[in-house]
């Protein structure tokens, strides 16, 4: 059986964006789940009511399972490799990109990584929706990082007019023509987005936990009260079949997937395909990996996923999946059929969908 992988994700934007409130409303929000913070950046770096202050290397407890530690970006795989030691037990890595970093070279440092227990979890830009302009104007990269971002999070949604909301939503899913787009306010988006969030063993999912009751259901103090707080929208469709999924017709699926289609998690049953196996697979925009495995003893054989986005049309991926099955057995994959699968699974020599 193959070690279940750490997703690690970038967080990134410019100064005053918003990207420190939205790591606070992810670690308020974490309850069993264990974040490991990186900050990529020096001076003074306020997460909650502890400072790193510029002390590169210097790791921290949260209080709430939590770490945070401040690196240089060339020491990133090193503190990975800190970070994803069994023993320490994350379920996320959750990455703060510097306001001014190239956030295109840490995700490209991650996928160059030879760390077997993490998996790209995706490129977070936070814009300003207040500032967008400019913020454009002083810094013209913007354009540039947001056509390699997975998921874009328009903050501050909550203090513009409409009119100006649609015309920064419009602008920014122009540049960022692949990533899925949401609105929130102090960087309130559902963790589900970005992990999967663990309950704790004590808890009943969906009961109130300490965090909501000292924090509020959305995480936040009073902070912003008597103030509409947008948040993020998003649709989950889910699949169980015990029919197996023919690999040619799910890779013209997954290469075809809908923009908006952020997260794509689950186990796939090829059949006869690869009867030994079942594939995991995990895709975050259009980053994209198969792991296979074997089925473990005495479990039912089905392909089970779980797809996240915005603006999608559920019923229509659900007929997309369903045409995806294999129609009995004039519909046998043939012996080639697994290639375009294999080229996505770690190891192999050729691996589209890494470079954003």
């Amino acid at each position: 059986m193959t070690t279940q992988q750490i997703p690690v994700v970038v967080l990134a934007g410019f100064l005053g964006a918003g990207k420190t409130t939205l790591l606070n409303h992810l670690l308020r929000s974490a309850r069993g789940t264990r974040i490991g913070v990186m900050v990529n950046d020096f001076g003074d770096i306020g997460i909650d009511a502890m400072t790193v202050a510029g002390q590169v290397g210097s790791t921290v407890s949260l209080g709430n399972g939590c770490l945070c530690c401040a690196v240089d970006a060339s020491e990133l795989d090193e503190y990975l490799e800190v970070l994803t030691r069994p023993e320490v037990r994350l379920d996320v890595i959750v990455i703060e990109a510097s306001g001014l970093a190239e956030p295109q070279e840490l995700v490209r440092m991650l996928l160059a990584s030879e760390n077997e227990r993490i998996v790209y979890g995706g490129l977070i830009e936070v814009v300003d929706a207040a500032e967008f302009a400019a913020t454009r104007a002083r810094h013209p990269e913007t354009d540039r990082h947001l056509a390699v971002a997975d998921l874009v999070v328009v903050n501050k949604a909550d203090r513009v007019p409409a009119e100006e909301l649609a015309g920064v939503r419009e602008t920014v899913a122009a540049l960022a023509p692949r990533a899925a787009v949401i609105d929130a306010a102090y960087g309130r988006i559902d963790p589900e987005l970005l992990f999967d969030r663990v309950v704790p063993e004590d808890e009943i999912e969906g009961q109130m936990s300490i965090e909501d009751i000292l924090y509020g259901p959305d995480g936040e103090g009073d902070e912003g009260a008597g103030h509409a707080h947008p948040h993020a929208a998003y649709d989950t469709v889910s699949l169980s079949t015990a029919t197996p999924l023919h690999p040619r017709r799910l890779m013209a699926f997954l290469d075809g997937r809908p923009e908006g289609l952020y997260r794509l998690k689950g186990f796939v049953d090829f059949g006869t395909a690869d009867p030994a196996n079942r594939y995991g697979v995990h895709a975050v925009g259009r980053f994209l990996r198969f792991r296979p495995e074997p089925w473990p003893a005495g479990e039912e054989r089905l392909t089970q996923l779980v797809l996240i986005g915005t603006g999608v049309d559920a019923a229509a991926l659900r007929k997309e999946l369903a045409d995806c099955e294999q129609n009995g057995p004039g519909d046998t994959p043939d012996d080639h059929a697994m290639w375009g699968v294999l080229r996505y699974v770690p190891g192999s020599e050729d691996e589209p969908g890494d470079t954003p």
